[in-house]
């Protein structure tokens, strides 16, 4: 019922649908070695946003967008906890809050579905202290497409396009949709109740692409691109046109993106854990931070 119900608030494919059951099912059952351990199902909600070529670079100063997500996670012990964890989301950017570039008018958005593997550390055990800071850091795999609308409103999805000449121009090749993520982070964790948590996250992804955003590197000529893809192609790859007293196309080879950084997106927000074992132990909260001793805990 919960997958259901996750899917009626951020509607998917039939596809994404079945990936979304087969993670939550492996972790779940995979969670049976750890029985001496506690589980919890976490549910999350906040902000996405993102970083590359177009917009500013302040995160402040970008465009928002939302995400949400489900997850499970066992702990290893008291402060050392394994999370599996599905997101589903949006990230956007556009050229009109960087003056800088406003006169190209680009514009993009993508659907952003992430599965990842975390490891998380709690600075202060939460069975005994009623919040902590923590820490995490994994790996994570996500799929995304950028899109953006034509002059007549339309959505156009831009990999198609080959906007910088992928596939056919020099050796450039087609951009992957689906690649590889770091995400780390931290936050501030409540405990509750014993079988009960709620933390404020902010979590960073340091992505292998730099076509998040569809901009890379050099536009390609004007006539070549035209050729191989069309009049659209061009119209998307500088939108320059759609302004007045608008510049001309540039020429082939002009700088049109930043290759030496790849495109990084940010969630953050509030998550939800509760427990899958109803009979966990009460525990007496001792609150007492003139004398919390930070520790490397054992790992059983």
């Amino acid at each position: 019922m919960i997958i259901f119900l996750y899917c009626a608030l951020f509607p998917i494919d039939l596809i994404q649908v079945k990936k979304i059951i087969s993670f939550y099912s492996f972790i779940l059952f995979s969670t049976s070695c750890f029985c001496q351990q506690h589980f919890y199902t976490s549910f999350s909600a906040g902000l996405s946003n993102y970083k590359g070529d177009l917009g500013k670079t302040s995160l402040l100063q970008g465009k928002t967008d939302m995400v949400g997500g489900m997850g499970a996670v066992v702990e290893l012990n008291n402060r050392m906890l394994i999370r599996g964890e599905f997101a589903y989301g949006k990230v956007s950017g556009t050229d009109k809050y960087d003056a800088k570039t406003i006169s190209r008018n680009l514009s993009f958005t993508s659907k952003i579905t992430e599965f990842a593997l975390l490891f998380e550390y709690v600075l202060f055990d939460l069975y005994e202290y009623k919040f902590s800071p923590y820490f995490f850091t994994g790996i994570g795999t996500f799929k995304f497409s950028p899109y953006t609308k034509n002059k007549a409103g339309n959505i156009v999805f831009l990999a198609e396009l080959c906007t910088e000449g992928q596939g056919f121009y020099k050796d450039r090749k087609d951009y992957k949709l689906n690649c590889l993520a770091i995400p780390f982070g931290g936050g501030m964790q409540w405990a509750l109740s014993p079988n009960k948590r709620l933390a404020l996250e902010f979590g960073i992804r340091k992505t292998n692409t730099d076509y998040l955003d569809d901009v890379s590197t050099t536009y390609v000529d004007a006539a070549l691109l035209a050729q191989k893809k069309g009049s659209t192609a061009v119209s998307l790859a500088y939108r320059a046109g759609e302004l007045p007293n608008a510049a001309p196309y540039p020429a082939g080879g002009s700088i049109r993106g930043n290759p030496k950084t790849k495109d990084w997106y940010f969630f953050s927000g509030l998550s939800f854990r509760i427990s899958l074992q109803p009979n966990l132990k009460e525990h007496v909260y001792i609150y007492k931070p003139k004398t919390a001793k930070i520790s490397c805990p054992t790992m059983f």
